[in-house]
Parts: C-alpha cells; sequence; structure tokens
C-alpha cells in the first residue's frame, strides 16, 4: 500500500475532535476508500491541558499552528482555527508556500479572502478545499463542481443556518417570542459567541457568497450580498403566515440576471407545504436549480461534530484519491468579477400594519398601494391589539421590490399606522 497521507489539525474544537475520532474509528475504511492510510502527524490547539474526549498521546503538539502548517511531516493542514483573518489566513498561506494541501471549514475567510487564496493556491500547484464551510454534512460544493458540473447553474438557494431555523420552528411550534427563543438558543449553545453572526444572517450571507461563486463562476463577494437578519420577525408574523399557508425562514437566493449578481439572505416567506417549508429544527437545506438536471433539493445536518467532521473527511479522501480540482470549481483567473445587483425580481409580499382602529383607515392604506402600482391579491383584519388599533395583514399580487420601497416609504405618512410596517418577500420554490 501507499505510503500514507499525513494530516496536521490546527484547531481541536468540536470539528477538530470530530476528524480526529474518525480517523481513529474508521482507519482501515478510509485505506481502502483512499487507496492509502490516512494518519494524523500533529496538532495544535490554544489549551492543551483542557479534555478534549479524545486520545490525542500518539500526535505531536504544536503550541503554534504555523509549527503544524510548515512541518515536514504534514502533507495536509487542517485549518479549524476560524476567524476571517489573523492565524487562520497566516497559517493556510504558510501551508501553501511549504507545499502542502490545505482543508478548511472557513466560511468567514473564504467569503472575505477566497480569492486571493485561490489564486496562491493555483499559483503554487496546491489544492484547497471546504466541502464543510457551507451547509456541515450537505456535500453542496461537490455536487455543483462536480454531480452538476454539465449544467448552467440558474439559481441557488437555501436555508443555511441552522440557529436561525431553529428559532423560528421553535417560535411557531411553542408560541414563544423572539426574546425567549433567542435565550434558549444561547442556554443550549447553539449561538456564536457574537450572537449577530447567526441571527443577523451574516454567518449564512458567507455561505451563500462562496455558494454563488461557485455556482456562477464568479469571483467571491460577500459584500455585494444583502444582508437582514430576523430580530424582526415576530411571532404575531409567524402565525399569521401560518394563517395564509405560508412559513418565514432565512432564505439565502442568489442568481445571476441581465443586470448582474443577485445575492440576498433575508427571512421570506415560503409555502408551507414545500420542502423548504417543512424544514424544521437545527437542519440545512440547499436547492440548486441546473439548466439540464431541473431542480436538486440537498437536506441534511448544517452544523455539529458529525455533519461537519464528516465533510471535512470528505476532503481529504478525495486529496488522498489524488483528486485536484481549482479552489472554486474553475481556475481563479477565469471568475469574473460580477456586478452586483439589486434584487429586481417581482414577487408577492406579506405586509403586516397595525391601524387606529378609526374610519378610512384602510381606504388611505388602499390608495398607497395604489399608487405605487400594487395589487392585492388578500387582506385579512384581526381582532383588536388594543382599544385604539387593529392588525392587518396584506398579501400582494407580484410586484417589483422598489414599489414596495416606494409603499413602505409612504405608508407611515398616512397618519393611521400605529407603529412601522412590516414587510416580507415571498419566494417560489
Amino acid at each position: 500500500m501507499s505510503s500514507p497521507l499525513r494530516l496536521g489539525i490546527a484547531g481541536l474544537g468540536t470539528v477538530g475532535i470530530g476528524v480526529v475520532k474518525i480517523v481513529q474509528k474508521h482507519a482501515d475504511l478510509l485505506a481502502m476508500r483512499s487507496g492509502r492510510p490516512v494518519a494524523i502527524t500533529a496538532v495544535s490547539a490554544r489549551d492543551r491541558m483542557k479534555n478534549r474526549d479524545a486520545d490525542l498521546s500518539s500526535y505531536r503538539w504544536e503550541a503554534d499552528p504555523m509549527a503544524v502548517a510548515t512541518a515536514d511531516d504534514v502533507d495536509v493542514f487542517i485549518e479549524l482555527v476560524g476567524g476571517d483573518a489573523g492565524v487562520a489566513r497566516d497559517s493556510i498561506e504558510a501551508a501553501l508556500r511549504s507545499g502542502k494541501d490545505v482543508v478548511t471549514a472557513n466560511k468567514a475567510l473564504l467569503a472575505m479572502h477566497g480569492q486571493h487564496l485561490a489564486k496562491l493556491a493555483e499559483d503554487l500547484g496546491r489544492v484547497i478545499r471546504f466541502e464543510a464551510a457551507v451547509a456541515g454534512g450537505i456535500p453542496v460544493i461537490k455536487s455543483i463542481t462536480e454531480s452538476m458540473a454539465g449544467n448552467r447553474i440558474t439559481r441557488v438557494m437555501g436555508v443555511m443556518n441552522g440557529t436561525c431555523n431553529y428559532i423560528l420552528t421553535r417560535m411557531e411550534s411553542a408560541g414563544l417570542p423572539y426574546d425567549a427563543v433567542f435565550e434558549e438558543a444561547r442556554q443550549l449553545g447553539y449561538l456564536e459567541a457574537d450572537p449577530t453572526l447567526d441571527v443577523g444572517g451574516i454567518d449564512a450571507g458567507h455561505k451563500l457568497a462562496i455558494l454563488s461563486s461557485i455556482a456562477f463562476g464568479t469571483q467571491v463577494n460577500f459584500n455585494a450580498v444583502e444582508i437582514e437578519g430576523i430580530e424582526r420577525v415576530s411571532i404575531d408574523d409567524i402565525h399569521r403566515a401560518r394563517d395564509m399557508g405560508y412559513r418565514i425562514k432565512l432564505l439565502g437566493v442568489a442568481q445571476m440576471t441581465a443586470r448582474g449578481l443577485e445575492q440576498r439572505m433575508s427571512p421570506c416567506l415560503v409555502p408551507a407545504d414545500s420542502p423548504l417549508g417543512q424544514l424544521v429544527g437545527g437542519t440545512n437545506m440547499v436547492v440548486i436549480e441546473g439548466d439540464s438536471v431541473g431542480q436538486i433539493v440537498l437536506r441534511g445536518a448544517g452544523a455539529g461534530e458529525g455533519p461537519t467532521a464528516s465533510a471535512v473527511m470528505s476532503d481529504i479522501v478525495e486529496i488522498a484519491r489524488g483528486v485536484r480540482m481549482p479552489v472554486f470549481g474553475q481556475p481563479a483567473g477565469s471568475l469574473t468579477a460580477a456586478q452586483p445587483a439589486r434584487t429586481a425580481v417581482p414577487a408577492a409580499y406579506y405586509i403586516r400594519l397595525e391601524l387606529q382602529d378609526k374610519p378610512g383607515a384602510l381606504a388611505k392604506v388602499a390608495t398607497v398601494l395604489g399608487d405605487a402600482g400594487i395589487s392585492i391579491d388578500r387582506m385579512r383584519q384581526y381582532g383588536q391589539h388594543s382599544p385604539a388599533s387593529v392588525p392587518v395583514l396584506v398579501v400582494t399580487h407580484k410586484t417589483t421590490p422598489e414599489a414596495i420601497d416606494y409603499a413602505i416609504e409612504a405608508l407611515p405618512r398616512t397618519g393611521v399606522l400605529v407603529s412601522d410596517p412590516v414587510e416580507l418577500r415571498i419566494e417560489e420554490v
């Protein structure tokens, strides 16, 4: 049998320890599937004394990730430190310059510096693999670059943050307000150290930027992603969306248009009976549409020790087999700098209003919508929230984002609203 593929792991958190466990548990299976043994030679983390529930005694310990990245007895550097700069970026660059291939789960780093790292890797004849960076255990990167290589991708969309999906589905099932479920998620350890990365849509936006680059052959551009988190979604929105046959999801959508590349991550309504509408808990789902294959739906665990480590191992096995591929599926020099485009595709919208309980209030709302060129598909008035106000829900026919923007800006000027209106796009899936 061939010589072992020697791994050096920087970062022994949940995912890093998951990789160690897989290598230890499935050594024979990995050797058969890879055509050569896979062995860990060196590891690094901040705290050597921490109990990690794994036997690390046979691996050389390095206090500095750079020592692992440049070690002579490491063939593949596994970067699981995290962060969009600093030691993560420095160690990956050092590993590439030292003649090593790289496997990472670092979505933030790739979203911010992916083009630079791809060019560096290809100039040095090395590869960077990152299946674990997007949607955990779901093989979405390989699906686009390999299984759907014969397709022109027309749209990519999905639920890519399990924490947000947990919060939204928990609000619905338990009838709890956002703040209560947010705190519950914090107590369960579901939230990042900076919770805005999750609930603010930033984590999912990183993933969408990476998928857009692979799907449409463009330079990754996180700064062009329109991002809105789930903070303003209320329990009333969730209940009323359900009454109208929808569920609310933090949905990422990317598509190339004649105007440029649209990338948006925002709360949307989706049909309750659709695959995305039926997605509950911390599960992720990615929908890919190609001109030959049609629509592909991938569903699975988007985070956690086992699923994410499984994705890391899939990349390691590919490298062991000798598979060499450009970082984003095609040579870095051929990736275009796409023109960012604000979403212009017409859609129906959900609008929630809290109106003063007085004659003519609804007529003023209808006038504003009519002036914006928006027609009403359905309107529903609920029981009074207070003696002086009435909740009203409007579902529009398809209209443009510009028309909605005009209406949302004009509605408060009618003088009949008790609070600011809330609008959410209804996405066809």
